[in-house]
């Protein structure tokens, strides 16, 4: 237990220094410089939304039903922002079960009632009020077949979207999955996502590689894909140390 402990602390430590360095890199990057531009002073209100697959929308598994948790990682990530700033911060959950980053740019995803959800992605986010977004795919992209490649394009396009409108994007890397045959292909999608905030200079919450890090971490799944209660509440502490840094600019107005 200790050594898990410490394990934990240092992979927290060293999260928490490369969010500093990530949004050193993105405040000198073209798009903050945009972003600058559309959000002046001070924000009395900081509003971010989270779009990914069903690990984003909170499914968990437990006796053979599957179904969306109240707790689940956007839903703790809302709890620590508010605990740190109040009401001030407000987090959308708009992850959408068994969908991928170019049904998100393309506006073909299913499975969601609000007005936004069939729009193509600049339209959706013109529409959107949200300073900071998250984007968490990979998973569904193993089960489709789809290439790294495929995967690469469609998560360029969405952060280039994002910082154009004015949105300070966050990518978050896929929790990894049990089953070492998938979960090999996944980390060839966790390649791409990685490669995109390198290239574009945007935060990056790695989960994959935190989540692998864990000792027994396979006992933290309730199925194949989806995260317990618990690692839910891990994961949101991870987000927590890249995203917090950002809702304090906003809220100070400082870049």
């Amino acid at each position: 237990m200790r050594r898990r402990t410490w394990l934990a602390a240092s992979l927290w430590a060293a999260a928490s220094a490369l969010a500093a360095l990530a949004f050193d890199a993105l405040a000198g990057s073209a798009g903050a410089v945009q972003t600058a531009q559309k959000i002046q002073g001070p924000q009395a209100q900081v509003l971010v939304e989270a779009y990914g697959d069903s690990t984003t929308l909170g499914i968990s598994c437990s006796g053979g039903h599957c179904g969306p948790q109240a707790q689940n990682a956007v839903m703790y990530l809302q709890d620590a922002l508010q605990a740190t700033h109040g009401e001030r911060v407000q987090v959308t959950n708009y992850g959408v079960g068994g969908t991928t980053a170019t049904q998100l740019r393309d506006g073909t995803q299913r499975g969601r009632l609000d007005r936004t959800a069939g729009l193509p992605w600049q339209e959706r986010l013109a529409a959107s009020r949200a300073q900071i977004v998250l984007i968490n795919y990979g998973i569904n992209e193993v089960m489709q077949n789809q290439t790294p490649e495929q995967f690469y394009e469609a998560e360029t396009t969405l952060v280039k979207t994002a910082r154009a409108l004015g949105k300070l994007p966050v990518l978050q890397t896929s929790n990894p999955m049990p089953d070492n045959r998938l979960n090999a292909r996944l980390a060839a999608m966790v390649a791409m996502t990685r490669r995109v905030a390198a290239e574009q200079q945007v935060p990056l919450v790695d989960q994959f590689a935190y989540i692998c890090g864990l000792p027994d971490w396979k006992t933290l799944m309730s199925d194949g894909a989806h995260p317990k209660p618990g690692l839910y509440r891990l994961k949101a502490e991870q987000d927590f140390r890249v995203v917090d840094p950002l809702v304090r600019q906003l809220l100070d107005g400082t870049s």
